[in-house]
């Protein structure tokens, strides 16, 4: 057992060192097919992968985009976070014992996972159309608010997307690939006020360097950016911004593997550990309540 979870160990510090080396080999590849043995531990030839399958393994590889409180790396190279913190628990229920993860763009997560180099994404990748049109998503685990991050006082009073729409002289930082860059682009939010940066850090970086008059991100996300930048504030939820919320996502073959997911998390969302996971990183567990995927990813974009 010791030789076992050292060689785990090993592994998920590997995983996470080398995400960028995944990003570079993504961006180097020909087209794979969903599922296609991208290298990775997905099943080849369009077979989804099954649960007995993932119990032999005994994990889970999965992308993270290391942002907390959605998922967050430790200095040993585990993974935390809301997400695969539930991900986690569900799987054990399930008999399969860890997960692997690896740190990844957002705007590689669903190429990597269809390319085989990861089995699940729990990032707070939140739902929309075209993200339900290309994954298969579990139930919802979070539902979350949007908010600007913005210069200490909001001193243009940005505190909606029509405020940004009535203004072309603002620019707004977001993900590149990110769900609120889709919000950006629903609302027809004209291309030059769209500042993409490629983490939260640079989001926030951007408004204290003025390239950007705020930062739209998660409520949440943003309030732990904050911590460490006393310059920036965060607004009140955005009232016209849509409802969001996120849950694993799998390939569209892995039927088997995200059905019998969703039947746990159906029975793990009633213990108060469900509670616990979701309250120590700041969510709200009953907002969930009540919300399917399906709804969610009715979202534009």
């Amino acid at each position: 057992m010791v030789r076992n979870h050292a060689k785990r160990m090993r592994r998920i510090a590997t995983a996470v060192i080398g995400g960028a080396f995944a990003v570079s080999l993504l961006a180097s590849c020909t087209t794979t097919a969903p599922g296609g043995g991208g290298g990775g531990d997905g099943a080849a030839g369009g077979v989804g992968k099954t649960v007995e399958q993932a119990q032999k393994d005994g994990y889970l590889r999965v992308a993270i985009a290391n942002e907390p409180p959605y998922t967050q790396v430790n200095t040993d190279g585990t993974v935390t976070g809301a997400e695969p913190d539930i991900l986690r628990a569900v799987l054990k229920t399930m008999k399969v014992d860890d997960i692997e993860g690896v740190t990844t763009p957002y705007e590689s997560m669903i190429p990597g996972l269809n390319a085989g180099r990861w089995d699940v994404v729990a990032a707070g990748l939140f739902m929309k159309q075209s993200r339900c049109d290309a994954v298969a998503y579990s139930e919802p685990v979070i539902v979350s608010t949007e908010s600007f991050g913005v210069p200490v006082g909001n001193p243009k009073n940005i505190t909606t997307v029509q405020d940004v729409l009535d203004n072309p002289d603002l620019k707004i930082a977001v993900l590149t690939g990110g769900f609120e860059e889709g919000i950006l682009k629903t609302a027809k939010v004209p291309q030059g006020q769209q500042v993409l940066v490629k983490d939260a850090r640079s989001g926030m970086e951007a408004v204290t360097a003025k390239r950007a008059d705020a930062f739209l991100l998660p409520t949440l996300s943003l309030n732990d950016l904050v911590k460490s930048d006393a310059s920036i504030e965060v607004t009140e939820p955005i009232e016209d911004a849509p409802k969001t919320g996120s849950g694993a996502a799998f390939r569209k073959e892995d039927t088997e593997l995200r059905d019998e997911y969703n039947k746990a998390l159906a029975e793990f969302k009633k213990t108060d550990e469900f509670r616990e996971i979701l309250e120590k990183w700041g969510f709200d567990p009953d907002a969930v309540e009540g919300v399917t995927a399906e709804e969610l990813c009715k979202n534009e974009g």
